[in-house]
């Protein structure tokens, strides 16, 4: 899969394909506001065993999911000013965890990130339309 557009319906076909092709499970998720990163990360969530109920922690920077093989860390850093923000929530040690780390608005720590990322860019493509395409 190297880019798709899907809608609403064929979530969980994208989500099952997206978490084939991830051999870091370090998600980035890169794409402008309501492009749908968000709904995204519910469906990927929800299909590594997770019945959290996943929101975006916009406002806390972090929300751990419990799986069935592991914990799940999504990371929403839209709202950081600098890279020492998410040093202060320890993020280099999220980072050297088996978890999945799913992470919105990567490019606000680009200096912080492993090399070895699946990256995702998300648009919106009309009112129920979005188009992923797999960057590496």
């Amino acid at each position: 899969m190297n880019s798709v557009t899907y809608t609403i319906d064929e979530l969980p076909k994208v989500a099952k394909e997206i978490l084939e092709a991830d051999k870091s499970h370090c998600l980035l998720f890169y794409g402008d506001l309501g492009a749908g990163k968000t709904t995204l990360i519910k469906e990927i969530v929800k299909q590594l065993g997770s019945t959290d109920r996943v929101s975006s922690p916009t406002f806390s920077l972090v929300n751990q999911y419990e799986a069935k093989k592991s914990s799940i860390f999504h990371f929403d850093f839209y709202r950081i000013e600098d890279e020492e923000e998410a040093y202060d929530i320890g993020f280099e040690e999220y980072l050297d965890s088996n978890a999945y780390k799913l992470i919105e608005w990567p490019e606000k720590i680009k200096n912080l990130l492993p090399e070895n990322c699946t990256q995702l860019l998300l648009t919106k493509k009309g009112e129920h339309k979005r188009n992923l395409k797999l960057l590496r």
